[in-house]
């Protein structure tokens, strides 16, 4: 029941519903995650951090960057119905269509220049 609460947890707020959404198709880097939604970086830390605790996401260092993906082995087996069904519920979600557009032009820049111009905007 823990899994299950914690999981539930994590899908109750939409901003790390948005996070998962954009997991969809790959791995992130955390300043991309920013970029899109346009959060303080501790604040989508946090958002990972409970992800993660909830086993829907899995992480790496290279460097000075920390990338996140879906989570996978028996994790992922747990989760991919639940995300499976949240993706089907918000297929026409504005929200979900334009993070995705935000995603590519994030995607599109190095780490470092997404870095250095999160720093100029604060």
């Amino acid at each position: 029941m823990r899994a299950t609460m914690r999981v539930t947890k994590a899908l109750s707020d939409p901003q790390r519903v948005r996070i998962l959404m954009m997991l969809r198709p790959g791995e992130l880097c955390v300043c991309q995650i920013v970029e899109v939604l346009a959060l303080a970086p501790s604040t989508v830390s946090k958002h990972l951090s409970i992800l993660s605790g909830a086993g829907l996401v899995d992480s790496r260092k290279d460097g000075r960057w920390a990338y996140y993906r879906l989570s996978e082995g028996a994790d992922g087996a747990f989760a991919r119905p639940v995300l499976k069904w949240v993706a089907d519920a918000l297929r026409e979600e504005a929200a979900i269509a334009q993070d995705s557009k935000k995603l590519g032009r994030a995607v599109a820049c190095d780490p470092e220049t997404l870095t250095r111009r999160q720093r100029e905007r604060e």
